[in-house]
């Protein structure tokens, strides 16, 4: 399946993001105002146990990790890299073509099914990848089919309320894909 395959790229670049933060940033402010670093990776890594209730049909996770919740980071542990790894590794047990068919209802989206979520998470690895990257100092070149998935889904389903996507800022009349992409989910690149 595409999508997955989409998916699997967009876990691929957070993991070699995390993988590169150093030790004491873990609590360096983020490209996301409210959050560090951490929070940034507690809230992915909350994504993939709540992906996981979904697909699954277990109950859901606490809301620690929750878009606009206090203190994500909570949920990161001693190797925040390690714990993105575990989560990333028994949801994607569970991404069967059965789970990722069963519905789940997602604020500003309805009700949907399972693939409509991951769709939706293409794009928030994709865009707290670079959070995390642009609130450490490191370049980050997106890769473009990612770039253009995030974009293109967000056109359509973008959510804009806090916690969840800030207001659309205007790119520089120049500005590549990945930096129009930014700034449509309300990023300055």
């Amino acid at each position: 399946m595409a999508l997955m395959d989409t998916y699997r790229r967009a876990q691929d670049e957070l993991t070699a993001v995390l993988d590169a933060v150093p030790a004491d940033r873990w609590t360096t402010p983020s490209a996301c105002t409210e959050w560090t670093v951490g929070d940034v990776a507690g809230h992915l890594i909350w994504g993939q146990h709540q992906l996981r209730a979904w697909a699954t049909g277990s109950p859901d996770p606490a809301g620690d990790g929750a878009p606009g919740s206090a203190n994500p980071a909570t949920l990161t542990g001693q190797d925040p890299a390690a714990t993105w790894r575990a989560a990333r590794a028994e949801c994607s047990a569970v991404l069967t073509p059965d789970a990722l068919a069963r519905t789940t209802t997602i604020t500003g989206m309805g009700e949907v099914p399972v693939a409509a979520v991951v769709a939706l998470l293409v794009t928030d690895t994709t865009a707290h990848a670079w959070d995390i990257a642009h609130g450490l100092g490191m370049p980050l070149s997106l890769a473009p089919e990612l770039v253009t998935f995030a974009h293109d889904w967000a056109h359509t389903n973008v959510v804009r309320r806090p916690g969840f996507f800030g207001p659309e800022l205007t790119p520089p009349d120049d500005a590549d894909e990945q930096t129009r992409m930014l700034a449509f989910l309300g990023r300055a690149a």
